[in-house]
């Protein structure tokens, strides 16, 4: 092109460029990041991984839609409330809260793990998460990908993340490690499936007169003509015509040579007249790609239809009849695709190959879509079942949460003193206003009745969201966990110490008895979770630390979902009844009861953690 201009998008230099190698030419090495993953038919499929810049797209993209959709949602509860169309006061405010924090949590797990992989930013940059597999990114690897977001913000604003995808050999962050995942190009738009083939216009029994580089130079032109602007057509249309001149003299009829203007037509004629010879029994192998294209091309298109069917409805919406042609179809397909190579057909031809078998490969191996039942089998047993498999890590983490707060509350019993040094000045004043509040016969905490539902709201998603964070920060040798929860359990002890201090341990913990066993025990498994998490990088055993993260991972993402039912329910106890002016009996009740629950609600997971999860 020389450096009067760059081609229009979607071309490339190496399109037109006369110089580019020929075929007994080195060809120039291709900087970009690839994966290779065999499919059950034993055909390997080549994965384009995404790069650092795409990413970087998608992610503004997907951020932009959660800011509109953030500012979108809180006028339309402003108007709804404003013209009374809802409750207003604190539902409204608890109804804010938690949409707010699914909205930010739960996006991208809803996009990756129930569209295909794509977020709408991610698709509108080309792109898709997939399993390091080449299967169908599964839910629960979307969650565990996007749970690790945390750690991979961390130091703010995501350095650790936007180093490791530019850094990565496949562009994994911390969560795509524990999740088994990759993110690659998905550009249907950027591979035209292959032509059908015009009506002869040449002998059939002709041989090529074109090299495969130049037939290949001159498909690439006639595909891309329509793209050219005027004067880069022109430009690059006349170099064509020199470079081929002696075969549009040779090759065309003399009513079809080229006269002044009308090279772009001459060169379209030699390119179907070339592929007419190339479809011919005199051919040769080295054509045998361009015949398999013409032969299948329609079979190829009616397999890309059903796939795009089985993408969106699953293969549920297949017919007795239909299913076993789908799959039939697929294992054509794949075989043609393995052929294609073997005839070394046009890149286009392999990538469109490529994307049908992908399609077809994710449609018949990925897991069964979640239905009501199986969402009910998952929360009320897998994620018990991995509590119960993993509870000598739970084990663990209760001594680091206890050890520090046993300590901490000793301390602060033989040192009172230490309290104005320690404790953060809203403990010292909630536990001066505790004697006076204790005469007058009033609680640690009272919320008015119609407070209570944006209270339960808040605690749930601030609790949800610390056990997040302290899961999270098991990836990082499993210290992070370890911090959250010794930290955790030393401001406990220490606001424990003070409190008997004054007098007030019982005014604190008829606070504490009916939210806390929960409360307390879901954070211990969450702690457990990260644990699990570090373990797998300093002791992954007899499999790699890659594996081992991905094995284990899966278990810890299902003790988070054990927590999150967990914190649920403490909160809502929190939220409507620790912080009303019920008497301690009650609450003592809801202790017991929230004890019972816990104790079936690991039972009925027994037997769950020696499968497979």
């Amino acid at each position: 092109m020389g450096p009067r201009g760059r081609p229009p998008e979607g071309l490339t230099i190496e399109s037109f460029d006369m110089s580019r190698p020929t075929a007994s030419q080195p060809v120039p090495p291709d900087f970009r990041q690839h994966l290779e993953v065999e499919t059950p038919e034993h055909v390997l499929l080549d994965l384009e991984i995404a790069g650092f810049g795409s990413r970087l797209v998608a992610a503004l993209i997907d951020n932009l839609i959660l800011a509109g959709l953030t500012l979108g949602s809180l006028i339309l509860l402003a108007i709804l409330e404003r013209y009374r169309l809802m409750p207003g006061g604190t539902w409204t405010e608890a109804i804010v809260i938690f949409f707010l924090f699914a909205l930010w949590n739960g996006y991208f797990i809803f996009f990756e793990g129930m569209r295909a992989g794509q977020t709408p930013g991610k698709r509108r940059a080309g792109l898709r998460v997939v399993q390091e597999t080449g299967h169908a990114v599964t839910l629960g690897a979307a969650v565990a990908r996007n749970l690790l977001r945390i750690a991979d913000f961390l130091p703010p604003p995501y350095v650790t993340g936007l180093l490791l995808t530019a850094l990565h050999p496949r562009g994994q962050r911390l969560g795509d490690m524990v999740a088994g995942t990759i993110v690659v190009r998905d550009r249907p738009w950027e591979i035209a499936a292959p032509r059908a083939a015009a009506a002869p216009r040449a002998e059939p029994l002709a041989a090529p007169v074109l090299t495969d580089a130049e037939f290949r130079l001159l498909a690439g032109f006639v595909a891309r003509i329509g793209q050219l602007d005027a004067r880069a057509s022109e430009r690059i249309t006349e170099s064509l015509a020199a470079r081929f001149a002696p075969h549009l003299r040779s090759g065309l009829p003399p009513h079809l040579r080229p006269g002044p203007g009308d090279s772009a037509e001459a060169l379209v004629e030699l390119h179907a007249r070339e592929l007419t010879r190339r479809q011919g029994r005199l051919a040769g192998r080295s054509a045998m790609g361009d015949r398999l294209a013409t032969q299948q091309a329609h079979r190829w298109d009616e397999f890309h239809r059903l796939a795009e069917r089985a993408a969106r409805r699953g293969l549920d919406s297949f017919t007795p009849a239909e299913l076993p042609d789908f799959a039939a179809r697929y294992r054509e397909v794949a075989a043609d695709l393995a052929r294609a190579r073997t005839y070394r057909a046009e890149p286009a031809t392999i990538g469109h190959l490529e994307r049908l078998v992908a399609a077809g490969h994710n449609a018949l191996y990925r897991d069964e879509r979640m239905s009501w039942r199986s969402i009910w089998h998952t929360v009320s047993r897998d994620f018990p079942g991995a509590v119960l498999q993993q509870r000598r890590m739970v084990l663990l983490a209760c001594l680091v949460f206890m050890g520090p707060a046993l300590s901490g509350y000793a301390l602060m019993r033989d040192r009172p003193a230490l309290a104005a040094e320690l404790l953060p000045e809203v403990m010292l004043r909630r536990a001066e206003a505790g004697r006076s509040r204790a005469k007058e016969g009033r609680k640690y905490v009272e919320v008015a009745s119609a407070n209570r539902p944006a209270a339960a709201s808040f605690i749930i998603t601030n609790n949800v969201r610390i056990a997040m964070s302290c899961f999270a920060g098991g990836i990082f040798l499993g210290i992070g966990s370890l911090v959250l929860l010794a930290f955790n359990g030393l401001a406990l002890g220490t606001f424990a110490g003070h409190f008997a201090n004054q007098g007030l341990l019982g005014y604190l913990l008829e606070f504490i008895v009916g939210h806390g066993v929960l409360e307390l025990f879901a954070i211990w498994v969450a702690g457990a979770a990260g644990f699990l998490l570090g373990r797998s990088i300093i002791a992954p055993g007899e499999l790699s630390r890659g594996d081992a993260l991905v094995v284990n991972g899966r278990i810890a993402v299902r003790m988070v979902g054990a927590t999150v039912v967990l914190l649920t329910i403490a909160g809502m106890i929190e939220g409507f009844l620790s912080t009303a002016g019920g008497g301690l009996m009650g609450r003592v009740a809801a202790g017991l009861g929230s004890l019972v629950f816990l104790a079936v609600y690991l039972a009925h997971g027994r037997g769950r953690g020696s499968e497979t999860i």
